[in-house]
């Protein structure tokens, strides 16, 4: 009886954590759909964007822009989540290798939890460089 009565009273906060979706999955899903106007949406009001090389500061309308086009070329096949760091509440960093139809890349990517909402500050893009 007593383990019914931890169960109910448990219950509430299971469904607290179900309804929180890991950040860097969402990134990485979105990502592996080629979304960039769905990853935009969670772009802080600047992002700090590598692509191949060539780092700036970008706006959020910038950086979807030079996205979009990386993108166009580079059509995603599969991704994986190769590294993620999720130990602090207001922070999380992640890595995926993403497999295109010219080439394998590396992504790293970080976010900020800003009011509840983390926002994508940073992203990196490389080639990859081991198989």
């Amino acid at each position: 009886m007593k383990l019914l009565y931890l169960f109910l009273l448990m219950l509430p906060f299971s469904f607290v954590f179900a309804d929180q979706a890991d950040p860097i999955d969402i990134t990485a899903e979105l990502i592996k759909h080629g979304n960039i106007a769905g990853l935009s949406k969670n772009f802080a009001s600047t992002v700090e964007l590598t692509v191949l090389g060539e780092e700036n500061i970008y706006s959020k309308e910038q950086a979807e822009q030079i996205l979009t086009n990386f993108f166009k070329l580079n059509q995603p096949r599969s991704v994986s989540v190769l590294h993620r760091i999720t130990s602090n509440p207001n922070y999380r960093f992640g890595v995926i290798i993403i497999n295109t139809n010219n080439g394998v890349y590396r992504i790293s990517f970080s976010l900020k939890n800003i009011k509840d909402h983390f926002e994508l500050n940073e992203l990196r893009i490389e080639a990859e460089k081991t198989k």
